[in-house]
């Protein structure tokens, strides 16, 4: 799989993220410097920190600002999703990680899981949006179920995990997703991506885009060696 990519190829599918409620402006803004550097695909963050995110991006119009949404649980009532989504766009989101509604899905409430992911999808505008799942609390029936309702919603990636839960990204859940999604719906593996060797096992297993505070360290790790 290594022989495949280049750094720069690789770099291109990694969402640089930062989620922890104690960031700092100054490490946002650090965040943004190495995305620009990089060309990572976006810089994902709380909503609070889009509008400087976006700012410091306006010279990088390849680097995406994306912001998260009912996050981390997804247990906010869509219309609170949506304003959300309707602030973060408006402060320059270009991208929406969105956590669908887990309990509902959980109790085979497929038309409330669907519903909410609509009201984020309209909200979001142009903003690509994408759904996070959290994989770590479905099984394999749930997990196909949400995939192909967020396509129904209108989302165009699903995403295996917030990174806030039991478990992150699996090999076996991104085979699953990809599986369970057209060629036209993103998979997003996020949560626990630390090295190169796991970035290049989630692309190969369908990954499109990768959410990791490692990227920096995954690239230079690439670039240098050319393999795991």
């Amino acid at each position: 799989m290594g022989d495949e990519w280049t750094p720069r190829h690789l770099a291109a599918t990694i969402d640089h993220t930062l989620l922890k409620p104690d960031a700092t402006e100054a490490q946002v803004m650090a965040l943004c410097r190495e995305a620009k550097k990089f060309s990572f695909a976006a810089v994902c963050v709380n909503p609070c920190h889009i509008p400087l995110v976006a700012q410091t991006l306006q010279e990088a119009p390849g680097v995406r600002a994306c912001s998260v949404i009912g996050f981390p649980l997804g247990a906010n009532r869509s219309p609170i999703k949506a304003a959300e989504t309707k602030q973060a766009v408006a402060d320059g989101a270009q991208e929406i990680d969105m956590v669908m509604a887990v309990g509902a899905l959980k109790d085979g409430r497929l038309d409330t899981v669907e519903d909410d992911i609509r009201e984020v999808v309209a909200a979001a505008g142009k903003a690509l949006v994408k759904v996070i799942i959290e994989t770590c609390c479905l099984t394999d029936a749930e997990k196909t179920a949400a995939c192909r309702a967020a396509v129904r919603a209108g989302a165009r990636f699903v995403k295996t995990s917030t990174g806030f839960g039991s478990a992150g990204a699996t090999v076996a859940d991104v085979r699953l997703m990809r599986a369970a999604v057209s060629a036209a719906i993103g998979v997003k593996a996020s949560g626990g991506i630390r090295t190169l060797e796991q970035a290049l096992a989630m692309l190969e297993a369908g990954a499109t885009r990768l959410g990791t505070s490692s990227g920096v360290a995954i690239v230079e790790q690439f670039s240098k060696t050319g393999r795991p």
